[in-house]
C-alpha cells in the first residue's frame, strides 16, 4: 500500500509539457474546496535527485501554491521518464 509523505511544494518540479494544461480557474476553486475539507488525495511525484517531478496532481499542487502552502502531501511512485 502507498503511504504518501509531506514534500517541499517548491522542490516538485512540474514538466513543460504539464504545465500547459493548467487551468488556474480549476485551481482556485479546488483550493476553496481544500480549505473547507482538506486535501483528499495525494498527489504523486517521482524522485529525481535532490527535486521530485510531479506525475499526477498539478491543480492539487496549484491549490495548495495558491493558499501559501510550503508543503504537499505526496505518493512517492515509480514511474517513466516522458
Amino acid at each position: 500500500m502507498l503511504r504518501s509523505k509531506p514534500v517541499p511544494i517548491d522542490a516538485v518540479y512540474v514538466p513543460t509539457a504539464r504545465k500547459k494544461t493548467l487551468h488556474p480557474e480549476t485551481a482556485r476553486v479546488l483550493a476553496e474546496d481544500i480549505l473547507e475539507n482538506g486535501l483528499k488525495t495525494p498527489i504523486q511525484v517521482r524522485e529525481d535527485g535532490a527535486r521530485y517531478v510531479l506525475v499526477e496532481g498539478l491543480h492539487r499542487l496549484e491549490a495548495m501554491r495558491f493558499l501559501g502552502e510550503t508543503t504537499i502531501d505526496a505518493y512517492l511512485v515509480q514511474a517513466r521518464r516522458h
